[in-house]
């Protein structure tokens, strides 16, 4: 085997022979009625791709958290901005991220750092119809779009088990979850979920407390 004599070279090298074996998956999210579903978490087993830690940021506006489900690896941060006229009170009791903030407006909260995996439901004590969720995972991850559409490219070539998650699920119903088949090159058949949700809980409004 010919040794590769320029460093550069060889990554360069070695990043088109990765590219011509890398195949691509389109994940498709549905109701019940066959409605996209967005907000859906979708993870492949594999370990994610060591990067730095990231720090995320949910904006609080028009008496919601934005985004509504925000994913995020060990060992990244969250903010929370308030950008609305009234107070809030921020607060999580999830025993991998426990913290509370009282934001005026135009405020931010102090960095909260997360460390372990899980999933964290984050409310406001002031207006109870505020709810958002973190998502902490060590897989691959994507956030399904308003057309309940999520993108994986660049995939070594294998057999994936892919789990889809969504905050609105009913009790007692667990993740849904489906192998699939990636190939070396090209993209592997779209693969669908169905996924049977409750209402979603942010259409309720609090009116008790909209003057704070």
């Amino acid at each position: 085997m010919r040794r590769c004599r320029s460093p550069l070279l060889c990554l360069f090298a070695w990043g088109v022979a990765a590219a011509a074996h890398a195949g691509a998956l389109t994940i498709r999210t549905a109701d019940n009625h066959q409605q996209p579903v967005g907000d859906a978490v979708v993870t492949i087993d594999g370990a994610h791709a060591g990067t730095a830690a990231a720090t995320h940021y949910i904006d609080q506006k028009g008496e919601r958290f934005i985004p509504y489900v925000e994913v995020m690896h060990p060992g990244d941060s969250v903010v929370f901005r308030n950008s609305d006229s009234t107070r809030h009170h921020v607060y999580s009791f999830a025993p991998i991220g426990a913290f509370q903030f009282i934001l005026s407006p135009g405020e931010n909260s102090a960095p909260v750092v997360l460390r372990q995996v899980g999933t964290v439901a984050v409310g406001c004590n002031i207006h109870d119809h505020m709810i958002a969720y973190l998502v902490v995972t060590a897989d691959q991850v994507r956030v399904t779009n308003e057309q309940g559409l999520a993108q994986f490219d660049d995939l070594p070539p294998g057999r994936y088990t892919v789990t889809v998650w969504h905050p609105q699920l009913w009790p007692g119903h667990p993740p849904v979850s489906a192998n699939v088949d990636v190939p070396a090159t090209g993209a592997a058949p779209d693969l669908p979920f169905t996924l049977r949700l409750m209402p979603d809980p942010r259409q309720v409004a609090d009116h008790e407390h909209l003057d704070y």
